[in-house]
Protein backbone atom coordinates (compact mmCIF):
# COMPACT_ATOMS: atom_id res chain seq x y z
CA UNK A 1 0.00 0.00 0.00
CA UNK A 2 3.12 2.00 -0.23
CA UNK A 3 4.18 2.22 -3.24
CA UNK A 4 1.93 4.48 -5.80
CA UNK A 5 2.19 4.43 -9.43
CA UNK A 6 -0.69 6.46 -11.51
CA UNK A 7 -0.50 8.86 -14.64
CA UNK A 8 -1.05 12.21 -13.50
CA UNK A 9 -2.35 15.23 -16.16
CA UNK A 10 -2.77 19.01 -15.50
CA UNK A 11 -6.20 20.35 -16.76
CA UNK A 12 -6.90 24.02 -16.35
CA UNK A 13 -4.14 24.46 -14.02
CA UNK A 14 -5.28 21.62 -11.31
CA UNK A 15 -3.45 18.53 -10.92
CA UNK A 16 -5.57 15.14 -10.89
CA UNK A 17 -4.57 11.34 -10.80
CA UNK A 18 -5.78 9.45 -13.81
CA UNK A 19 -5.42 5.32 -14.00
CA UNK A 20 -6.77 2.51 -16.09
CA UNK A 21 -10.10 1.31 -14.95
CA UNK A 22 -9.19 -2.52 -14.75
CA UNK A 23 -8.52 -3.63 -18.37
CA UNK A 24 -11.32 -1.45 -19.91
CA UNK A 25 -8.24 0.87 -21.58
CA UNK A 26 -10.35 4.12 -19.73
CA UNK A 27 -8.39 6.42 -17.97
CA UNK A 28 -10.82 7.33 -15.00
CA UNK A 29 -9.69 9.94 -12.08
CA UNK A 30 -8.77 8.66 -8.88
CA UNK A 31 -11.93 11.31 -7.07
CA UNK A 32 -15.50 10.14 -8.48
CA UNK A 33 -18.58 12.29 -8.50
CA UNK A 34 -21.68 9.92 -6.71
CA UNK A 35 -24.83 11.76 -7.28
CA UNK A 36 -26.50 10.32 -4.23
CA UNK A 37 -25.58 13.39 -1.51
CA UNK A 38 -27.06 16.48 -3.56
CA UNK A 39 -29.30 19.29 -1.63
CA UNK A 40 -32.59 18.17 -2.95
CA UNK A 41 -34.05 21.32 -1.43
CA UNK A 42 -32.48 23.11 -4.42
CA UNK A 43 -33.43 23.25 -8.21
CA UNK A 44 -32.19 20.56 -10.29
CA UNK A 45 -30.43 23.06 -12.44
CA UNK A 46 -28.26 24.47 -9.30
CA UNK A 47 -27.24 20.65 -8.28
CA UNK A 48 -26.33 20.32 -12.32
CA UNK A 49 -23.60 23.30 -11.87
CA UNK A 50 -21.88 20.95 -9.29
CA UNK A 51 -21.33 18.01 -12.06
CA UNK A 52 -19.93 20.97 -14.16
CA UNK A 53 -17.91 22.16 -11.57
CA UNK A 54 -16.47 18.70 -10.86
CA UNK A 55 -15.38 18.33 -14.18
CA UNK A 56 -13.18 21.36 -14.60
CA UNK A 57 -11.90 20.30 -11.72
CA UNK A 58 -10.30 17.22 -13.48
CA UNK A 59 -12.87 14.96 -12.52
CA UNK A 60 -14.08 12.37 -15.01
CA UNK A 61 -16.14 9.61 -13.39
CA UNK A 62 -19.86 10.26 -12.35
CA UNK A 63 -21.54 7.86 -10.86
CA UNK A 64 -25.37 7.90 -9.92
CA UNK A 65 -28.68 5.40 -9.69
CA UNK A 66 -32.56 5.54 -10.13
CA UNK A 67 -33.85 6.63 -6.67
CA UNK A 68 -30.87 8.57 -5.56
CA UNK A 69 -31.75 11.96 -3.93
CA UNK A 70 -35.57 11.05 -3.83
CA UNK A 71 -35.15 9.72 -7.41
CA UNK A 72 -34.40 13.24 -8.95
CA UNK A 73 -29.90 11.91 -9.19
CA UNK A 74 -30.04 11.09 -12.82
CA UNK A 75 -32.23 14.09 -13.57
CA UNK A 76 -30.12 16.35 -12.70
CA UNK A 77 -26.97 14.51 -14.19
CA UNK A 78 -28.50 14.63 -17.14
CA UNK A 79 -29.27 18.45 -16.82
CA UNK A 80 -25.28 18.21 -16.65
CA UNK A 81 -24.15 15.89 -19.09
CA UNK A 82 -26.11 17.52 -22.15
CA UNK A 83 -23.89 20.58 -21.26
CA UNK A 84 -20.28 18.31 -20.95
CA UNK A 85 -18.65 18.38 -24.55
CA UNK A 86 -16.27 15.58 -25.10
CA UNK A 87 -18.86 12.73 -24.24
CA UNK A 88 -17.55 9.27 -24.50
CA UNK A 89 -13.83 9.70 -24.60
CA UNK A 90 -13.58 12.95 -22.25
CA UNK A 91 -15.72 11.32 -19.27
CA UNK A 92 -17.25 8.41 -18.19
CA UNK A 93 -21.19 7.79 -16.82
CA UNK A 94 -21.85 5.04 -14.29
CA UNK A 95 -25.08 4.12 -13.30
CA UNK A 96 -27.13 0.70 -11.81
CA UNK A 97 -30.10 -1.54 -11.69
CA UNK A 98 -31.03 -4.35 -8.83
CA UNK A 99 -31.18 -7.68 -9.75
CA UNK A 100 -34.32 -7.99 -7.43
CA UNK A 101 -36.48 -5.13 -9.37
CA UNK A 102 -34.99 -6.47 -12.71
CA UNK A 103 -35.68 -10.22 -12.53
CA UNK A 104 -36.12 -10.53 -16.28
CA UNK A 105 -33.87 -9.54 -19.26
CA UNK A 106 -36.53 -7.52 -21.22
CA UNK A 107 -37.06 -5.19 -17.62
CA UNK A 108 -33.47 -5.13 -17.29
CA UNK A 109 -33.03 -3.42 -20.72
CA UNK A 110 -35.84 -1.07 -20.41
CA UNK A 111 -34.05 0.12 -17.33
CA UNK A 112 -31.11 0.87 -19.08
CA UNK A 113 -32.98 2.69 -22.23
CA UNK A 114 -34.95 4.97 -19.21
CA UNK A 115 -32.02 5.51 -17.78
CA UNK A 116 -30.60 6.81 -20.81
CA UNK A 117 -33.26 8.82 -21.72
CA UNK A 118 -32.88 10.54 -17.90
CA UNK A 119 -28.81 10.73 -18.39
CA UNK A 120 -29.34 12.54 -22.34
CA UNK A 121 -26.97 10.42 -23.31
CA UNK A 122 -26.45 7.74 -25.58
CA UNK A 123 -24.80 5.02 -23.98
CA UNK A 124 -23.89 3.90 -20.32
CA UNK A 125 -19.88 3.71 -19.74
CA UNK A 126 -20.21 1.55 -16.65
CA UNK A 127 -23.93 -0.11 -15.90
CA UNK A 128 -23.99 -1.93 -12.30
CA UNK A 129 -25.54 -4.76 -11.37
CA UNK A 130 -26.49 -2.93 -7.92
CA UNK A 131 -26.73 -3.64 -4.67
CA UNK A 132 -25.44 -7.80 -4.10
CA UNK A 133 -25.55 -8.33 -0.18
CA UNK A 134 -25.64 -12.06 -0.65
CA UNK A 135 -24.74 -14.43 -3.47
CA UNK A 136 -28.69 -14.87 -4.21
CA UNK A 137 -29.08 -11.83 -5.49
CA UNK A 138 -25.60 -12.46 -7.48
CA UNK A 139 -27.28 -16.00 -9.05
CA UNK A 140 -30.49 -14.35 -9.36
CA UNK A 141 -29.16 -11.85 -12.13
CA UNK A 142 -27.07 -14.55 -13.59
CA UNK A 143 -30.09 -16.80 -14.37
CA UNK A 144 -31.06 -17.86 -17.43
CA UNK A 145 -33.56 -14.81 -19.14
CA UNK A 146 -32.32 -13.10 -15.97
CA UNK A 147 -30.81 -8.99 -15.62
CA UNK A 148 -26.95 -10.38 -17.10
CA UNK A 149 -28.43 -11.89 -20.20
CA UNK A 150 -30.49 -8.41 -20.66
CA UNK A 151 -26.98 -6.34 -20.29
CA UNK A 152 -25.28 -8.40 -22.17
CA UNK A 153 -28.31 -7.37 -24.81
CA UNK A 154 -27.51 -3.47 -24.41
CA UNK A 155 -23.87 -3.85 -24.35
CA UNK A 156 -24.32 -5.65 -28.18
CA UNK A 157 -26.52 -2.99 -29.03
CA UNK A 158 -23.84 -0.56 -27.85
CA UNK A 159 -25.78 0.80 -25.25
CA UNK A 160 -23.47 -0.42 -22.17
CA UNK A 161 -19.56 -0.28 -22.64
CA UNK A 162 -19.26 -2.31 -19.39
CA UNK A 163 -21.05 -4.41 -16.97
CA UNK A 164 -19.87 -4.29 -13.74
CA UNK A 165 -21.33 -4.91 -10.12
CA UNK A 166 -21.80 -3.21 -6.53
CA UNK A 167 -21.60 -5.33 -3.98
CA UNK A 168 -21.32 -5.20 -0.12
CA UNK A 169 -20.46 -9.29 0.26
CA UNK A 170 -17.45 -10.09 2.76
CA UNK A 171 -14.16 -10.27 1.00
CA UNK A 172 -14.24 -14.13 0.20
CA UNK A 173 -17.55 -14.09 -1.21
CA UNK A 174 -16.16 -11.24 -3.79
CA UNK A 175 -13.73 -13.74 -4.47
CA UNK A 176 -16.19 -15.88 -6.27
CA UNK A 177 -18.02 -13.14 -7.44
CA UNK A 178 -15.07 -11.46 -9.74
CA UNK A 179 -13.18 -15.34 -10.25
CA UNK A 180 -15.67 -15.67 -13.33
CA UNK A 181 -14.23 -12.80 -15.55
CA UNK A 182 -18.63 -11.90 -15.88
CA UNK A 183 -17.52 -8.29 -14.85
CA UNK A 184 -15.32 -5.25 -15.74
CA UNK A 185 -15.14 -3.67 -12.65
CA UNK A 186 -16.67 -3.79 -8.58
CA UNK A 187 -17.95 -0.85 -6.15
CA UNK A 188 -17.93 -1.59 -2.74
CA UNK A 189 -17.49 0.16 0.33
CA UNK A 190 -14.45 0.53 2.04
CA UNK A 191 -12.34 3.25 3.88
CA UNK A 192 -9.86 3.66 6.40
CA UNK A 193 -12.16 2.42 9.51
CA UNK A 194 -12.90 -0.48 7.76
CA UNK A 195 -10.41 -1.63 5.65
CA UNK A 196 -9.23 -4.71 7.64
CA UNK A 197 -12.36 -6.31 7.01
CA UNK A 198 -12.82 -5.54 3.85
CA UNK A 199 -9.11 -5.62 2.18
CA UNK A 200 -9.62 -9.17 0.80
CA UNK A 201 -12.38 -8.03 -1.14
CA UNK A 202 -10.49 -5.25 -2.75
CA UNK A 203 -7.59 -7.08 -3.36
CA UNK A 204 -9.66 -10.18 -5.12
CA UNK A 205 -10.87 -8.21 -7.44
CA UNK A 206 -7.42 -6.04 -8.02
CA UNK A 207 -6.10 -9.50 -8.82
CA UNK A 208 -8.79 -10.28 -11.13
CA UNK A 209 -7.83 -7.38 -13.34
CA UNK A 210 -11.09 -5.39 -12.03
CA UNK A 211 -12.01 -1.73 -12.08
CA UNK A 212 -12.38 -1.27 -8.00
CA UNK A 213 -14.61 1.86 -7.05
CA UNK A 214 -14.55 2.85 -3.52
CA UNK A 215 -17.95 3.53 -2.04
CA UNK A 216 -18.35 5.74 1.33
CA UNK A 217 -15.15 6.74 2.03
CA UNK A 218 -15.86 8.75 5.01
CA UNK A 219 -17.57 5.79 6.20
CA UNK A 220 -20.73 6.86 5.27
CA UNK A 221 -20.20 10.48 6.71
CA UNK A 222 -19.10 9.04 10.04
CA UNK A 223 -16.12 10.85 9.83
CA UNK A 224 -16.81 14.17 9.27
CA UNK A 225 -19.71 14.18 11.75
CA UNK A 226 -17.11 12.68 14.82
CA UNK A 227 -13.81 14.61 13.36
CA UNK A 228 -12.71 15.06 17.15
CA UNK A 229 -12.92 11.30 17.61
CA UNK A 230 -10.79 10.35 14.55
CA UNK A 231 -8.39 12.99 14.64
CA UNK A 232 -5.91 10.38 15.62
CA UNK A 233 -6.16 9.22 11.30
CA UNK A 234 -4.85 12.78 10.39
CA UNK A 235 -1.05 13.50 9.84
CA UNK A 236 0.34 16.92 10.68
CA UNK A 237 -1.42 19.66 8.87
CA UNK A 238 -4.29 17.48 7.55
CA UNK A 239 -8.49 17.21 9.03
CA UNK A 240 -9.71 13.71 9.10
CA UNK A 241 -11.31 14.02 6.28
CA UNK A 242 -8.49 14.54 4.02
CA UNK A 243 -6.90 11.65 5.93
CA UNK A 244 -9.75 8.70 4.61
CA UNK A 245 -9.62 10.84 1.38
CA UNK A 246 -6.51 10.07 1.00
CA UNK A 247 -6.13 6.69 2.22
CA UNK A 248 -8.47 5.64 -0.29
CA UNK A 249 -7.12 8.11 -3.43
CA UNK A 250 -3.67 6.77 -2.94
CA UNK A 251 -4.01 2.98 -2.58
CA UNK A 252 -2.94 1.44 -6.08
CA UNK A 253 -5.64 -1.56 -5.32
CA UNK A 254 -8.53 1.38 -5.58
CA UNK A 255 -9.07 2.80 -9.37
CA UNK A 256 -11.86 5.46 -8.41
CA UNK A 257 -12.35 6.91 -4.60
CA UNK A 258 -16.25 8.03 -5.31
CA UNK A 259 -17.27 11.00 -2.94
CA UNK A 260 -20.88 12.08 -2.46
CA UNK A 261 -20.74 15.79 -2.78
CA UNK A 262 -22.79 18.36 -1.90
CA UNK A 263 -21.13 22.10 -2.37
CA UNK A 264 -17.99 23.20 -4.19
CA UNK A 265 -16.25 23.17 -1.20
CA UNK A 266 -16.69 19.16 -0.92
CA UNK A 267 -15.10 18.91 -4.59
CA UNK A 268 -12.57 21.26 -3.79
CA UNK A 269 -11.03 19.62 -0.68
CA UNK A 270 -11.21 15.72 -2.36
CA UNK A 271 -9.26 17.29 -5.46
CA UNK A 272 -6.68 19.42 -2.79
CA UNK A 273 -5.88 15.97 -1.54
CA UNK A 274 -5.60 14.18 -4.84
CA UNK A 275 -3.41 16.97 -5.96
CA UNK A 276 -1.11 16.71 -2.98
CA UNK A 277 -1.97 12.96 -2.29
CA UNK A 278 0.68 10.64 -0.23
CA UNK A 279 0.09 6.91 0.48
CA UNK A 280 -0.14 5.73 3.98
CA UNK A 281 3.21 3.92 4.81
CA UNK A 282 2.84 0.56 7.30
CA UNK A 283 3.86 3.14 9.87
CA UNK A 284 0.79 4.85 8.92
CA UNK A 285 -1.13 2.15 8.87
CA UNK A 286 -0.30 0.65 12.16
CA UNK A 287 -0.60 4.06 14.09
CA UNK A 288 -4.22 3.95 12.35
CA UNK A 289 -4.90 0.07 13.77
CA UNK A 290 -3.96 0.73 17.04
CA UNK A 291 -5.80 3.97 17.64
CA UNK A 292 -8.60 2.32 16.06
CA UNK A 293 -8.38 -0.29 19.24
CA UNK A 294 -7.45 2.27 21.94
CA UNK A 295 -9.62 5.33 21.23
CA UNK A 296 -12.74 4.09 20.27
CA UNK A 297 -12.77 0.68 22.47
CA UNK A 298 -16.79 0.47 22.31
CA UNK A 299 -16.63 0.63 18.51
CA UNK A 300 -16.40 -1.83 16.47
CA UNK A 301 -13.90 -1.61 13.84
CA UNK A 302 -14.80 -4.67 11.95
CA UNK A 303 -11.00 -6.51 12.07
CA UNK A 304 -12.90 -9.82 11.34
CA UNK A 305 -11.34 -11.63 14.10
CA UNK A 306 -14.11 -12.88 15.46
CA UNK A 307 -14.82 -14.65 12.09
CA UNK A 308 -15.38 -17.92 12.19
CA UNK A 309 -15.35 -18.47 15.88
CA UNK A 310 -19.19 -18.38 16.67
CA UNK A 311 -20.33 -22.18 17.42
CA UNK A 312 -23.94 -21.16 16.51
CA UNK A 313 -22.67 -19.66 13.04
CA UNK A 314 -23.24 -15.85 13.67
CA UNK A 315 -21.39 -13.61 11.47
CA UNK A 316 -20.83 -10.87 14.21
CA UNK A 317 -18.99 -8.24 12.43
CA UNK A 318 -22.00 -6.74 10.39
CA UNK A 319 -24.44 -6.33 13.73
CA UNK A 320 -21.47 -4.98 15.65
CA UNK A 321 -21.68 -2.65 12.12
CA UNK A 322 -24.82 -1.98 12.85
CA UNK A 323 -25.04 -1.64 16.17
CA UNK A 324 -22.37 1.21 16.02
CA UNK A 325 -24.85 3.52 14.43
CA UNK A 326 -26.48 3.36 17.85
CA UNK A 327 -22.66 4.58 19.55
CA UNK A 328 -21.82 6.99 16.54
CA UNK A 329 -25.35 8.69 15.64
CA UNK A 330 -26.76 8.51 19.17
CA UNK A 331 -30.13 6.88 17.89
CA UNK A 332 -32.33 5.40 20.39
CA UNK A 333 -33.39 1.96 20.73
CA UNK A 334 -36.72 3.46 18.39
CA UNK A 335 -34.83 4.59 15.70
CA UNK A 336 -32.48 1.32 15.79
CA UNK A 337 -36.27 -0.76 15.22
CA UNK A 338 -37.20 1.02 12.30
CA UNK A 339 -33.67 0.79 10.62
CA UNK A 340 -34.15 -3.26 10.95
CA UNK A 341 -36.43 -3.80 8.13
CA UNK A 342 -33.87 -2.08 5.88
CA UNK A 343 -30.76 -3.48 7.28
CA UNK A 344 -32.38 -6.94 7.45
CA UNK A 345 -33.01 -6.68 4.09
CA UNK A 346 -30.85 -4.55 1.86
CA UNK A 347 -27.97 -3.71 4.87
CA UNK A 348 -25.24 -4.87 6.23
CA UNK A 349 -26.95 -8.12 7.50
CA UNK A 350 -28.74 -8.98 4.26
CA UNK A 351 -26.19 -11.83 3.59
CA UNK A 352 -25.99 -12.82 7.69
CA UNK A 353 -25.63 -16.69 8.22
CA UNK A 354 -27.47 -16.89 11.31
CA UNK A 355 -29.71 -14.68 13.84
CA UNK A 356 -28.92 -12.33 16.64
CA UNK A 357 -30.89 -14.28 19.18
CA UNK A 358 -29.18 -17.56 18.72
CA UNK A 359 -26.13 -16.36 20.74
CA UNK A 360 -25.53 -18.53 23.46
CA UNK A 361 -23.63 -16.14 25.18
CA UNK A 362 -20.42 -18.87 25.46
CA UNK A 363 -18.12 -15.77 25.15
CA UNK A 364 -15.93 -17.41 22.44
CA UNK A 365 -16.26 -13.89 20.03
CA UNK A 366 -15.24 -11.76 23.10
CA UNK A 367 -11.76 -13.50 23.94
CA UNK A 368 -10.79 -12.42 20.35
CA UNK A 369 -12.36 -9.30 20.34
CA UNK A 370 -9.78 -6.38 20.15
CA UNK A 371 -12.25 -4.01 21.51
CA UNK A 372 -12.75 -6.29 24.35
CA UNK A 373 -16.41 -5.19 23.34
CA UNK A 374 -19.41 -7.31 25.00
CA UNK A 375 -20.44 -8.96 21.70
CA UNK A 376 -23.26 -11.19 23.27
CA UNK A 377 -24.73 -8.39 25.39
CA UNK A 378 -24.86 -6.09 22.35
CA UNK A 379 -26.55 -9.34 20.04
CA UNK A 380 -29.47 -9.57 22.29
CA UNK A 381 -30.00 -5.63 22.49
CA UNK A 382 -30.02 -6.31 18.39
CA UNK A 383 -32.39 -9.54 18.83
CA UNK A 384 -34.66 -7.44 20.75
CA UNK A 385 -34.94 -4.38 18.08
CA UNK A 386 -35.60 -7.35 15.72
CA UNK A 387 -38.25 -8.96 17.98
CA UNK A 388 -40.09 -5.23 18.38
CA UNK A 389 -39.69 -4.75 14.74
CA UNK A 390 -41.97 -7.95 13.96
CA UNK A 391 -38.70 -9.76 12.08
Amino acid sequence: MVEYRVFTYRRDGETMIYSEYGSTGKQVSAVGFGGMRFDTEKPNEENAELLIYAREKGINYFDTAPRYCNDKSEDIFGIALSKMPGRGTDYYVSTKGMPTELDTAEKARDAVRKSLDRLRVDSIDFYHVWCIRKLEHYELAMKPGGQYEGLLACKDEGLIGHIVVSTHLPGDQIRQLVEKKEFDGVLLGVNILNFQYRWTGVQAAHEAGLGVVAMNPLSGGLIPQYENDFAFLADEGETPVEAALRFCISCPEITVALNGFTTRDHIDTACRVADTCKPFSETDLDRVKANLSKNLDTVCTACGYCLGVCPQGITIPPFMHYYNEKLFSKKTDDDMVKGMDFVLDWGVLAARTAEAAECTACGKCEEVCTQHIKISERLAEIAEWQKKAGR
